[in-house]
């Protein structure tokens, strides 16, 4: 869960298709991707591979730092992936208890 002033990113780091693993990994070689992403500081709540499309990461950020997420992410993930952001919230407490209660 986000505390007070900090929000959940969740980012789809879409593959680009027109290019295979080893040219995807090259590029963020290239561009420091691994030592810039995610900048230092910023919690990374979940990482994942969604086969077919990409990677989904999670982060817990600072308000008052987006901005260096996005910049991260323009100069180190583009030309590999397209990238979408989504502001996210942890809706499991509030799921189970609304399982707890139809029972």
């Amino acid at each position: 869960m986000a505390s007070e002033g900090e929000i959940l990113l969740t980012i789809f780091l879409k593959h680009d298709q027109g290019k295979n693993l080893g040219e995807i990994n090259a590029r963020l070689d290239e561009t420091g991707f691994w030592k810039e992403f995610p900048p230092k500081g910023i919690d990374v709540v979940s990482w994942y591979v969604m086969m077919g499309i990409g990677r989904v990461v999670t982060l817990r950020v600072p308000g008052h730092r987006l901005r260096e997420v996005n910049l991260a992410i323009e100069r180190c993930a583009w030309g590999a992936f397209a990238t979408e952001f989504y502001p996210t919230y942890d809706f499991r407490s509030v799921w189970e208890q609304i399982k707890e209660k139809s029972h």
